[in-house]
């Protein structure tokens, strides 16, 4: 009887010292860098990919004739407003070490690093500029995308057979010249790596509603306003749990603002530095995914899927692909010569462009999601880890993120003669609209994805009542833009309760 009990506790021992060998392993196995949202370095995600996912094979009778590209601009460093929010978290951080020892706490809880940190960015008076890593990341993206279509890349650049075009924001057009350099390298003339000039235009930063819709939408911004409360209100519980858990670990009187800039922080420290040991070590793994899933919330609900003004106010770029493919199979039908017509239309922009513009692909969703966003149909938010979910800033929109929509000519009289092909980050994605493939026959995919978001004018969309304002007197305006405002609230409120 006694053995039997020895037997049993030592079983349940080893099952203890198995269950804390896995648990430490699997936080070694952790890469934070790979949980930081949109602040995500392009060459630490875009390789992941759900391997489950089969991509279509293109047949010897397909060739591609034309490429879209929507990139977002790479790694930049910390805007303005961030450096100077980084400069009031090291004296911040000061006042709480000195109150720490003032009370006669014990400093051996206190990571090393926290006691006299300063910002690596003290004392810089701009910000926000695309930095060297973010030009690598572009620069070898043209290299790639060249060799993997050496076709649509064979012809002599001129602008109208290769356009590109960046917002007028100076990472974005700075990342379009270090694509345009990968992309061209070996092809002119100029300096050790015969580089060549071309040319990258822009619109008016007041003007843009292909690249900066969001920019140009007053009813988005009005949307976007109303809604930060929420998100605030929803992303609060996790904050709370996480700053009470540092506070009893590290014994420092840190607040939800605190907390708040020590993880933009471990962002930017991991993303622009790839240093991880610093603030990032002050979160457990299952802490970072909670505060990436808070980040993933909020860009779902006031860029994303959350409602869908945030990807309809897009309809002008997708328009401008879709006439970018039809201008090329015009080309195709009439027998232009190569060298005649547009083969690639290149733009780069920013995260407010990328997410929307996936959306509008009906990207990152099951089957029976991308039915209710053709219906105009609120989705349910992303689910909390630590179950899977698809919506993942990281995933949809990192630094240099992208997509590319490629047209195929194909012969043959079995299926359709012109199919497109979605890649996202480099890879084939499904697309829902096109029964889970990543191509789709090029009517269907006018059909399927594009129409019912063609029936959205842009102007109405963005400028509500516009007209009736303009004429009606300040209180019957002040009355319009109450009732359009609470009836916006009410169509993007989800109806189910959100688990926090």
């Amino acid at each position: 009887m006694l053995k039997n009990s020895m037997n049993v506790a030592q079983l349940l021992l080893l099952q203890v010292l198995l269950a804390i060998v896995i648990h430490i392993s699997a936080d070694e196995s952790f890469d934070v860098r790979q949980h930081l949202s949109t602040v995500s370095r392009y060459g630490v995600v875009k390789d992941i990919s759900d391997n489950s996912f089969v991509p279509s094979q293109i047949t010897d009778q397909c060739t591609p004739i034309h490429l879209n590209l929507v990139a977002r601009h790479g790694t930049r460093a910390p805007t303005k407003k961030r450096i100077r929010e980084f400069e009031a978290l090291s004296a911040r951080l000061e006042v709480l070490v000195r109150d720490a020892k003032e009370q006669k706490q014990s400093s051996d809880n206190i990571p090393a690093w926290l006691m006299g940190w300063s910002s690596p960015w003290k004392g810089k008076r701009t910000g926000g500029e695309l930095i060297h890593e973010g030009e690598d990341e572009l620069y070898h993206l043209g290299i790639r995308v060249r060799e993997q279509f050496p076709d649509l890349f064979s012809e002599e650049y001129h602008p109208d057979i290769y356009s590109i075009k960046a917002t007028q924001v100076p990472r974005a057009s700075a990342s379009a010249v270090a694509f345009g350099m990968g992309l061209f390298s070996g092809k002119g003339k100029l300096g050790t790596g015969a580089h060549r000039a071309f040319a990258v235009t822009s619109e008016s930063r007041a003007s843009d509603i292909v690249l900066r819709f969001h920019d140009c939408c007053q009813s988005y911004k009005d949307f976007r306003k109303s809604q930060k409360p929420t998100v605030e209100k929803l992303k609060e519980p996790i904050l709370d749990e996480i700053t009470q858990a540092l506070v009893r670990q590290y014994g420092l009187n840190f607040t939800k603002q605190d907390v708040s800039s020590l993880w933009f922080l471990c962002k930017q420290e991991a993303s622009l530095l790839n240093i991880t040991n610093q603030a990032c070590s002050l979160f457990r793994p299952s802490e970072v995914s909670l505060l990436e899933w808070a980040d993933d919330l909020e860009s779902f609900i006031l860029k994303g899927y959350g409602n869908s003004l945030n990807y309809r106010m897009g309809v002008p770029l997708l328009e401008d692909v879709i006439q970018s493919m039809e201008q090329a199979i015009k080309a195709k039908e009439e027998g232009y010569a190569s060298g005649s017509y547009e083969k690639a239309r290149l733009r780069f922009a920013h995260a407010e462009t990328l997410l929307p513009f996936s959306c509008l692909l009906g990207l990152f969703l099951e089957e029976s999601e991308f039915e209710l966003i053709q219906r105009e149909e609120t989705l349910q938010f992303p689910r909390k880890p630590p179950t899977k979910r698809n919506w993942r800033g990281s995933i949809v929109t990192p630094f240099a993120g992208n997509n590319m929509l490629v047209l195929y000519s194909c012969v043959s009289n079995n299926s359709s003669k012109y199919f497109v092909k979605v890649l996202h980050n480099e890879r084939p994605i499904p697309i829902p609209g096109c029964n889970g493939s990543d191509s789709c026959p090029f009517e269907v995919f006018k059909e399927r994805i594009v129409a019912p978001h063609l029936k959205h004018d842009y102007n109405a969309l963005c400028n509500v009542n516009l007209e009736q304002k303009e004429k009606n007197s300040a209180p019957s305006k002040l009355s319009q833009m109450f009732s359009w405002f609470f009836s916006l609230r009410n169509a993007v409120t989800p109806a189910q309760n959100v688990e926090l």
